[in-house]
């Protein structure tokens, strides 16, 4: 058991460039987590790296997936290794500095009084650095999308950067969840909101990636676009 400790899970597919740096800066941030790397079998050795700087540091550990990729695959069995080797929270972010390591122990200590903990660009005091307008656009126009067509009230369910307690993961577990890509954060919100989860928002400010490329793509987008109203409609 790892009580009260905190497993970090951080998905990655062709992360190389960014893994070595994160991982060493949320070890310092949060002396009581663990972090665990899941990756999609990224052809650009991110694996390989990671485990040959951490491999020996029995904080780290490390997930290789096979078979489809999915940003939503990925945290799903991050989850599930979470709650196996009973921790009692997890947090995840994305591996590519935009979202703030140092922000972690505020999320941890938040769940406290909460469920789910969300990092929030669009709650009061979050905010968006050095992204060009266009994606300032769509990134709100699909948040107000969500809230209006899945009745999600959060400001931010688009976000990746979360806390959940293992109350919250357990309950999602045995829900099940069916989203593979970037719709995986809108429905594990909702299907939260569902069962009464206490879902609070904390300010962040998200930053454009420091390194590699996105990973969005016309599947995923499709996805998110969809996704929505599956869920209203009870699909």
């Amino acid at each position: 058991m790892n009580a009260d400790r905190t497993l970090i899970v951080v998905p990655t597919y062709n992360e190389r460039e960014n893994v070595g740096a994160l991982i060493a800066q949320l070890l310092q941030v949060a002396p009581d987590a663990d972090v665990l790397l899941v990756d999609d079998n990224s052809p650009d050795g991110t694996l390989a790296a990671a485990e040959q700087l951490f491999g020996t540091n029995p904080r780290f550990s490390s997930l290789r997936r096979t078979g489809s990729r999915g940003i939503g695959r990925s945290l799903w069995d991050g989850y599930r290794v979470a709650v196996e080797r009973g921790y009692s929270r997890v947090a995840q972010l994305d591996a590519d500095f935009s979202h703030d390591p140092n922000m972690l122990p505020a999320m941890i200590n938040a769940t406290r009084d909460a469920d789910v903990v969300i990092g929030s660009r669009y709650c009061r005091g979050g905010r968006v650095a050095n992204w060009p307008w266009h994606r300032r656009l769509l990134s709100r126009f699909a948040n107000k999308y969500v809230a209006r067509v899945a009745g999600v009230t959060v400001r931010d369910s688009t976000s990746g950067f979360r806390c959940w307690t293992r109350r919250a993961l357990e309950c999602l577990l045995k829900i099940g969840v069916t989203s593979e890509g970037y719709a995986f954060q809108v429905e594990t919100v909702f299907r939260a909101q569902q069962e009464g989860l206490r879902i609070v928002e904390i300010p962040i400010t998200f930053t454009d990636r420091r390194a590699g490329h996105s990973k969005m793509s016309g599947k995923v987008i499709f996805e998110s676009m969809l996704k929505p109203w599956l869920l209203r409609l009870g699909k």
